[in-house]
């Protein structure tokens, strides 16, 4: 019943295509309270087919919503990161990440290095390379690394 602010409407609205209302106040008249009013038919089915095309619309306006709802929250994202530019030949550390062999426990260093950048690759691979100057078989992404300051 609660409106969601990414999409504009209630998730009930965009399944059924009416608001949630108590029973006095129910906008879709059922069977039994059209025989008992006796509206006709076609009145009934031509409000109905209404009702059904503004179904339409509304998913359309929640679509909407729902994408001007992600462009905010990518730019508020966008402004808190910091780009991090690695050149070759720069110092850095790698993080152990849990799965690997070198992560020995709870007291164990989280960071193995440092490391020579080798190669700097697209979207935020680096090939690394150990001090000696012999690669390292796997390539690392950017997220799991940091500058190293001697």
């Amino acid at each position: 019943m609660t409106i969601r602010t990414s999409i504009g409407a209630t998730p009930y609205l965009l399944v059924y295509g009416t608001e949630v209302f108590i029973p006095a106040e129910v906008e879709i008249p059922s069977l039994r309270i059209i025989v008992e009013a006796e509206i006709e038919d076609t009145e009934w089915v031509k409000s109905r087919l209404e009702q059904l095309a503004l179904i339409d619309e509304k998913r359309l306006t929640s679509i909407c919503f729902g994408q001007l709802y992600q462009q905010r929250m990518t730019r508020v994202y966008n402004k808190k990161v910091r780009p991090r530019n690695f050149e070759v030949g720069q110092l850095v550390v790698k993080l152990i990440l849990p799965h690997q062999d070198e992560a020995k426990g709870k007291f164990s260093p989280n960071w193995q290095g440092p490391y020579v950048i080798k190669q700097v690759l697209s979207k935020g691979a680096l090939q690394l390379a150990d001090m000696e100057g012999k690669a390292i078989d796997t390539i690392v992404n950017t997220d799991s690394t940091k500058r190293y300051y001697v």
